[in-house]
């Protein structure tokens, strides 16, 4: 019965990642962009998982051998690794000098592993703020830089006047 308590103290990580990332995923999705509120959920959750694993992996047997050796940072470079695969298949170059698209879908995938790994370290007040500070730049500031843009945009179309 020991053992139901101590994972379900484990999974306060991973309910946390799933509660911030969703926040992050869900600003996404309101925008209606391919990476939303599931895909932010999965990789926040399961960066939390991979760091609790491996945590829970070195409490259990870093005493029995010197041989075996634990390295959460390897995990944590793992987690880095995977999420920026998965982030690169977000990202499209265009051709003929286009610019790339998908660079802000896949700095959040890395923005929600990064507070799903805080989650699985039980740093709650770390992973929150982190997470205030990504809504704040992904809405906000991402309004204030979308609105030059569309002024440039209608500018743009706009029919070239003929001088008289």
């Amino acid at each position: 019965m020991e053992n139901v308590w101590t994972e379900l103290r484990l999974m306060q990580g991973l309910l946390a990642a799933f509660v911030l990332s969703g926040l992050i995923g869900w600003e996404r999705e309101q925008l209606g962009r391919s990476a939303g509120l599931r895909t932010h959920i999965l990789v926040g959750v399961s960066a939390a998982l991979f760091v609790v694993l491996a945590d829970t992996l070195i409490l259990r047997f870093s005493d029995d051998s010197a041989q075996v050796r634990f390295d959460l940072v390897g995990v944590l470079g793992a987690v880095v690794s995977g999420v920026s695969f998965l982030g690169a298949g977000a990202i499209f170059a265009g051709r003929r000098g286009e610019e790339a698209r998908g660079l802000t879908t896949a700095a959040g995938l890395l923005a929600t592993a990064g507070v799903g790994v805080a989650c699985g370290l039980h740093l709650y007040v770390l992973a929150t703020g982190a997470t205030l500070l990504f809504l704040f730049t992904l809405g906000w500031l991402g309004r204030l830089v979308a609105e030059p843009h569309k002024s440039r945009e209608a500018a743009e179309k706009r029919p070239e006047q003929k001088p008289d």
